[in-house]
């Protein structure tokens, strides 16, 4: 008669799981997270760097009320022409015309307002149907004329260059009326009872922490349905509190002031409204299809003339709009409005995650990549470096961001 053995020796942890519960388990799923998410947060980590950076640089005058406020409204218009670069550069191309077009599209607007007397609302739509309309010639020779969008953008830039010097007779035109400066420059009214805060900045900061929470949890649950890797539930929870920390402060300093500038309610409705075209729409999807892959995207049906041909009219309507708030913020139009402003909006889209390729990007990078650039010569001005070094630092930073992500993209492959 045999006798069975028993093996009561605890079985080995499987590989990946040992102390899955303790400090080190944890540490260990917040790291592969951030691995596997690195394009998402990499340039987030480095915004809030850069800023921690100044702030203490500046002896905490970065994060003044005033400052915070000067800076959203010194990049306003950046960051239009960002949300509009990005999709550009999602689907493949390029565009080099917007800064003439935005110049362009305000010695419009002063020739309708300044020269002519057109009611301001009833110019602003007639700018914006100049700026689609400009978008959509170069969108044509693009999509149907099988031109390179570097080609026909460059040869916008110096057609628009060239008709903003003669619709100004080289002169600077202006003012503009009282409605479109406030549109600009101008805050949020002030309601209800007196207090320390903006009161109408308060609702709309603490309404913006609930879309954001929800959001993400709906976005999660989503992926889970579908079984796609999701973040660990602690370091889920803790992006959450690092959004809602964020939103927060920043609520808290434009209310401390004068309230949310106008324009940025203008900004928060276009990343809400393109980043659910992008997410959720079919022609966002097209976007990203024709950018990843043209052949395919072209055997699975897709309109790949027209999606291109709609991106570049987008693209010369947000320039238009990007014009006229340039223009009304400086009450004035100049033939030298919107130098390199082309470059500003390319720079922020590629520090914002976009790819040289096609097919990657989101509208919140474009915006996160034009900020990192607006706290970088917020804060270079501040602590007095000169306009030569912020050229080369800009530079560097455009440079490292690139070189992350084709890093980035070996690591993956690999």
């Amino acid at each position: 008669m045999s006798t069975e053995v028993t093996d009561t020796t605890p079985a080995a942890a499987p590989p990946g799981k040992k102390g899955a519960g303790s400090g080190d388990g944890l540490l260990r799923l917040m790291l592969d997270g951030m691995r596997r998410n690195m394009r998402q947060y990499g340039m987030l980590i480095a915004l809030g760097l850069i800023v921690a950076l100044f702030a203490v640089w500046t002896d905490g005058d970065l994060l003044l009320p005033r400052n915070v406020s000067n800076l959203v409204l010194q990049n306003s218009y950046i960051l239009i022409l960002a949300i509009g670069m990005m999709l550009v550069i999602i689907a493949g191309h390029i565009d080099l015309s917007v800064g003439s077009l935005t110049a362009f599209v305000g010695s419009m607007a002063a020739v309708f307002m300044v020269k002519n007397d057109i009611p301001w609302p009833v110019a602003v739509l007639l700018c914006l149907a100049v700026g689609a309309l400009a978008g959509a010639i170069q969108g044509w020779f693009i999509a149907y004329g099988g031109i390179p969008s570097f080609i026909v953008t460059l040869a916008g830039m110096l057609t628009f260059r060239g008709l903003t010097e003669i619709f100004l007779e080289g002169q600077t035109l202006g003012p503009f009326p009282k409605g479109l400066q406030k549109v600009a420059n101008g805050f949020m009214p002030e309601v209800g009872p007196e207090t320390n805060y903006h009161n109408l900045t308060l609702l709309l900061g603490f309404a913006l922490i609930a879309l954001v929470v929800l959001q993400e949890v709906r976005d999660r649950r989503r992926q889970k349905e579908f079984d796609l890797d999701v973040l660990p539930a602690k370091l889920f929870a803790l992006k959450l509190v690092a959004l809602a920390s964020a939103v927060l402060v920043v609520t808290l300093l434009l209310a401390s002031y004068k309230g949310a500038p106008i324009v940025l309610l203008i900004l928060g409705a276009l990343l809400v409204g393109f980043g659910y075209v992008m997410r959720n729409a079919v022609i966002g999807r097209h976007i990203y299809a024709i950018g990843g892959n043209l052949p395919a995207a072209k055997l699975s049906g897709v309109r790949d003339k027209k999606v291109t041909f709609l991106v570049f009219l987008n693209m010369g309507m947000l320039a238009a709009l990007a014009g006229l708030v340039f223009a009304a913020r400086f009450n004035a139009a100049s033939p030298k409005a919107g130098l390199n402003f082309e470059l500003e909006a390319i720079a922020a889209s590629f520090i914002g995650g976009a790819s040289m390729s096609g097919g990657v990007g989101t509208v919140l990078g474009a915006i996160i990549g034009g900020l990192v650039l607006g706290v970088l010569n917020n804060g270079m001005n501040l602590v007095g470096i000169g306009t030569d070094w912020q050229q080369v630092i800009k530079g560097l930073v455009l440079l490292a961001a690139v070189g992350f992500d084709v890093w980035n993209k070996r690591k993956v492959g690999s």
